[in-house]
């Protein structure tokens, strides 16, 4: 399993950083390698990722599934691959510090089957990188928006 855990501050009250990041069109393009998504529901939507990992370009498209929404500090999601065979989890947290807003995101991907021999390496590489870059992009776009 692959894991990868980011922790920002932001001068902005957490309130406004809830709203910002439980729209889920205000951030989506931020996520490294994305490409596009559609919702299906309001828990529930298909995301397609797109990138190049030694010269070989791999398009993956996983399900992401909302399994928690507590405003304004929470939001925990569960990711399956449809493309390839992968599970994960997430979740994303802003807490209130003296009127700045500690905001974390952690996000873990565990490979199956038989790709999964190959695919771990890469997850355990990428993982870490895309939550730290992730995190940083949605902090800079809330002390943009806000």
């Amino acid at each position: 399993m692959a894991t990868g855990t980011h922790t920002v501050e932001i001068p902005i009250d957490v309130q406004a950083v809830w709203d910002y990041v439980s729209d889920l069109e205000k951030w989506a393009t931020t996520v490294p390698a994305y490409k596009e998504h559609e919702i299906i529901n309001e828990k529930q939507s298909i995301w397609t990722f797109e990138g190049s990992v030694k010269g070989i370009k791999k398009t993956i498209q996983a399900q992401v599934d909302i399994t928690e929404w507590n405003e304004p500090s929470n939001i925990k999601f569960e990711l399956k691959g449809l493309s390839d065979n992968f599970t994960g989890s997430g979740h994303f947290t802003a807490e209130d510090v003296n009127g700045k807003t500690t905001m974390t995101c952690t996000v873990e991907v565990q490979a199956g089957g038989l790709s999964g021999a190959v695919l771990t390496p890469i997850i355990k590489w990428a993982v870490p990188k895309v939550t730290s870059r992730l995190t940083e992009s949605i902090a800079r776009k809330i002390a943009v928006f806000s």
